[in-house]
Protein backbone atom coordinates (compact mmCIF):
# COMPACT_ATOMS: atom_id res chain seq x y z
CA UNK A 1 0.00 0.00 0.00
CA UNK A 2 1.29 3.18 -1.34
CA UNK A 3 1.77 6.62 0.67
CA UNK A 4 -0.40 9.97 0.65
CA UNK A 5 2.27 12.41 -1.05
CA UNK A 6 1.04 16.16 -0.68
CA UNK A 7 3.27 18.52 -2.71
CA UNK A 8 2.70 21.92 -2.71
CA UNK A 9 4.42 23.81 -5.27
CA UNK A 10 5.07 27.48 -4.49
CA UNK A 11 6.38 28.86 -8.36
CA UNK A 12 4.51 31.61 -9.76
CA UNK A 13 5.39 30.81 -13.28
CA UNK A 14 3.42 27.94 -15.00
CA UNK A 15 6.23 25.31 -16.00
CA UNK A 16 8.93 26.85 -14.36
CA UNK A 17 12.09 25.55 -12.53
CA UNK A 18 10.99 24.56 -9.32
CA UNK A 19 7.55 23.68 -10.92
CA UNK A 20 9.37 20.82 -13.12
CA UNK A 21 11.06 19.50 -9.64
CA UNK A 22 7.43 19.16 -8.63
CA UNK A 23 5.84 17.15 -11.54
CA UNK A 24 9.39 14.93 -11.49
CA UNK A 25 8.96 14.56 -7.96
CA UNK A 26 5.38 13.55 -8.94
CA UNK A 27 6.21 11.32 -11.67
CA UNK A 28 8.40 9.36 -9.56
CA UNK A 29 6.26 8.88 -6.37
CA UNK A 30 3.07 7.75 -8.79
CA UNK A 31 5.58 5.39 -10.58
CA UNK A 32 6.71 3.70 -6.96
CA UNK A 33 2.73 3.07 -6.48
CA UNK A 34 2.18 6.00 -3.89
CA UNK A 35 -0.91 8.64 -4.49
CA UNK A 36 -0.24 12.17 -5.39
CA UNK A 37 -2.03 15.44 -4.71
CA UNK A 38 -0.26 18.66 -5.97
CA UNK A 39 -0.96 22.00 -4.88
CA UNK A 40 -0.55 24.89 -6.95
CA UNK A 41 -0.24 28.27 -4.94
CA UNK A 42 -0.17 30.46 -7.62
CA UNK A 43 -3.86 28.89 -8.23
CA UNK A 44 -4.66 29.07 -4.32
CA UNK A 45 -6.13 32.07 -2.83
CA UNK A 46 -3.47 33.06 0.33
CA UNK A 47 -4.04 35.69 2.68
CA UNK A 48 -0.93 36.40 5.07
CA UNK A 49 -1.36 35.32 8.41
CA UNK A 50 -2.65 38.08 10.67
CA UNK A 51 -1.11 36.48 14.24
CA UNK A 52 -4.21 36.47 15.76
CA UNK A 53 -4.13 32.71 16.97
CA UNK A 54 -7.57 31.89 16.52
CA UNK A 55 -6.60 28.69 15.07
CA UNK A 56 -5.39 27.75 18.01
CA UNK A 57 -8.41 27.25 19.82
CA UNK A 58 -10.89 26.70 16.62
CA UNK A 59 -8.13 24.46 14.48
CA UNK A 60 -8.94 26.29 11.13
CA UNK A 61 -7.94 29.94 9.82
CA UNK A 62 -10.53 32.92 10.57
CA UNK A 63 -9.15 34.22 7.37
CA UNK A 64 -11.58 33.14 3.89
CA UNK A 65 -9.60 32.16 1.66
CA UNK A 66 -8.25 28.96 0.21
CA UNK A 67 -6.51 27.60 2.85
CA UNK A 68 -8.68 26.00 4.84
CA UNK A 69 -9.86 23.79 2.74
CA UNK A 70 -6.11 22.52 2.35
CA UNK A 71 -5.82 21.40 6.15
CA UNK A 72 -6.91 17.87 6.58
CA UNK A 73 -5.23 16.81 3.20
CA UNK A 74 -1.83 17.98 4.74
CA UNK A 75 -2.58 16.64 8.18
CA UNK A 76 -3.28 13.31 6.98
CA UNK A 77 -0.69 12.93 4.20
CA UNK A 78 2.70 10.47 4.76
CA UNK A 79 5.34 12.98 3.17
CA UNK A 80 5.15 16.70 2.51
CA UNK A 81 7.22 18.36 -0.10
CA UNK A 82 7.63 21.89 -0.88
CA UNK A 83 8.56 23.05 -4.00
CA UNK A 84 10.02 26.70 -4.50
CA UNK A 85 12.36 29.42 -6.31
CA UNK A 86 15.13 30.44 -4.47
CA UNK A 87 14.66 34.43 -4.08
CA UNK A 88 17.37 36.02 -2.31
CA UNK A 89 18.35 32.96 -0.47
CA UNK A 90 15.44 31.97 0.75
CA UNK A 91 12.00 30.59 -0.21
CA UNK A 92 9.98 32.67 -2.02
CA UNK A 93 7.13 34.67 -0.29
CA UNK A 94 4.37 32.46 -1.61
CA UNK A 95 5.52 29.08 0.17
CA UNK A 96 6.47 31.66 3.42
CA UNK A 97 3.28 32.79 3.60
CA UNK A 98 1.63 29.11 3.23
CA UNK A 99 3.92 27.60 5.56
CA UNK A 100 2.83 30.83 8.33
CA UNK A 101 -0.89 29.83 7.29
CA UNK A 102 -0.28 26.14 8.27
CA UNK A 103 -0.38 27.00 12.01
CA UNK A 104 -4.00 25.31 12.47
CA UNK A 105 -1.60 22.19 12.36
CA UNK A 106 0.32 22.80 14.95
CA UNK A 107 -1.04 20.61 17.89
CA UNK A 108 -3.26 18.31 15.81
CA UNK A 109 -2.03 14.41 15.55
CA UNK A 110 -0.29 14.54 11.91
CA UNK A 111 0.03 11.86 9.92
CA UNK A 112 3.47 13.55 7.98
CA UNK A 113 6.72 12.51 9.37
CA UNK A 114 8.78 12.94 6.45
CA UNK A 115 9.21 16.65 4.24
CA UNK A 116 11.34 17.07 1.15
CA UNK A 117 12.43 20.31 -0.81
CA UNK A 118 13.24 20.87 -4.17
CA UNK A 119 14.55 24.32 -4.89
CA UNK A 120 15.49 26.23 -8.24
CA UNK A 121 18.37 29.12 -7.90
CA UNK A 122 20.10 31.12 -10.53
CA UNK A 123 23.21 30.50 -8.62
CA UNK A 124 25.52 27.92 -9.46
CA UNK A 125 26.87 27.43 -5.81
CA UNK A 126 24.42 24.78 -3.90
CA UNK A 127 25.04 26.98 -0.69
CA UNK A 128 22.33 29.14 -2.14
CA UNK A 129 19.98 26.86 -0.68
CA UNK A 130 21.03 27.07 2.61
CA UNK A 131 18.72 29.84 3.88
CA UNK A 132 15.63 27.10 2.13
CA UNK A 133 16.92 24.63 4.40
CA UNK A 134 16.58 26.40 7.46
CA UNK A 135 13.29 28.07 6.61
CA UNK A 136 11.79 24.16 6.14
CA UNK A 137 13.86 23.15 9.27
CA UNK A 138 12.67 26.05 11.37
CA UNK A 139 8.82 24.58 10.20
CA UNK A 140 9.30 21.12 10.92
CA UNK A 141 11.05 21.61 14.52
CA UNK A 142 7.60 23.04 15.05
CA UNK A 143 6.14 19.63 14.70
CA UNK A 144 6.99 16.30 16.45
CA UNK A 145 9.57 14.15 15.03
CA UNK A 146 9.19 15.61 11.69
CA UNK A 147 12.15 15.74 9.71
CA UNK A 148 13.60 17.08 6.42
CA UNK A 149 14.67 13.85 4.72
CA UNK A 150 15.73 14.99 1.32
CA UNK A 151 16.37 18.35 -0.50
CA UNK A 152 17.08 18.16 -4.29
CA UNK A 153 19.68 21.38 -5.60
CA UNK A 154 18.51 22.79 -9.19
CA UNK A 155 21.05 25.59 -9.07
CA UNK A 156 22.21 27.45 -12.03
CA UNK A 157 18.72 28.16 -13.57
CA UNK A 158 17.09 31.25 -14.23
CA UNK A 159 14.62 30.98 -17.64
CA UNK A 160 12.07 28.96 -17.25
CA UNK A 161 12.63 25.43 -18.69
CA UNK A 162 16.60 25.87 -17.90
CA UNK A 163 16.34 22.83 -15.25
CA UNK A 164 15.89 20.29 -18.19
CA UNK A 165 19.51 20.99 -18.59
CA UNK A 166 20.66 19.73 -15.32
CA UNK A 167 20.68 16.37 -13.19
CA UNK A 168 18.26 17.63 -11.12
CA UNK A 169 14.48 16.45 -12.79
CA UNK A 170 16.29 13.02 -12.68
CA UNK A 171 16.91 13.21 -9.21
CA UNK A 172 13.08 14.62 -8.04
CA UNK A 173 12.25 11.54 -9.71
CA UNK A 174 14.35 9.18 -8.22
CA UNK A 175 13.56 10.94 -4.97
CA UNK A 176 9.67 10.96 -5.71
CA UNK A 177 10.26 6.96 -5.91
CA UNK A 178 11.85 6.15 -2.40
CA UNK A 179 9.68 8.16 -0.09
Amino acid sequence: MGKKVTIISSSPRKNGNSDALAEEFARGATDAGHSVTKINLRETELKFCKGCFYCSDHGRCVLSDGMNALYDGIQNSDVLVFATPVYYYSVCGQLKTFLDRLNPLYGRKNRFKKVYLLAASAEDDPSAMDGCIRDIRGWTECFDQVTLDGVVYGTGVTDAGEIWKTSAPAQAYETGKSV
